[in-house]
């Protein structure tokens, strides 16, 4: 098959696994995501499969998936931030900081939002309120109108009133 055809036949699965994923279909969409990368690995698809595993709870396999994302595209951001908010899930507040930071500086990154505003919720975590409220606001000015960044903000600003 063409290279070209075997990229399309990739992302189809993909899309296909995105939507079971959304759906809450997450076995069929875990089976569609390694089909697609077993034609065509992205790093996208290791990403959003290791997004599937932590809606199972799946933290060390979803960190492994976002490790391989990276070896794909060490440009591409999701994956840094998703392993800083996998080991904030995991209770590894103090790990979680380099990879955010990475996210952050991330060449190919949309979402800036999410990675300060998980150093927000590190930095508060560790009681730190003046570097977790800039976090926020840093998120707030990636994104106008973050609602949760937004609230962060409001709470700590009252907190420290």
């Amino acid at each position: 098959m063409p290279e070209e055809n075997v990229r399309e036949r990739a992302q189809e699965f993909f899309q296909q696994a995105y939507r079971h994923q959304m759906k809450g279909e997450l076995d069929e969409a875990i089976a569609l995501y390694k089909r697609s990368l077993a034609l065509f690995p992205t790093a996208e698809a290791h990403t959003f499969l290791g997004w599937t595993y932590s809606f199972l709870g799946l933290y060390d396999e979803a960190i492994e998936e976002c490790r391989r994302a990276i070896g794909v595209d060490p440009d591409f951001g999701n994956p840094y931030n998703d392993i800083g908010a996998y080991l904030i899930e995991k209770g590894q507040i103090d790990e979680a900081i380099g990879w955010l930071e990475k996210a952050a500086r991330a060449p190919r990154y949309e979402a800036r939002c999410f990675p300060y505003f998980n150093l927000g919720r590190v930095y508060e975590h560790k009681r730190q309120y003046r570097k977790a409220l800039e976090c926020y606001q840093q998120a707030l000015r990636e994104q106008t109108g973050y609602a949760a960044a937004l609230q962060a903000v409001r709470r700590l600003q009252a907190m420290m009133n």
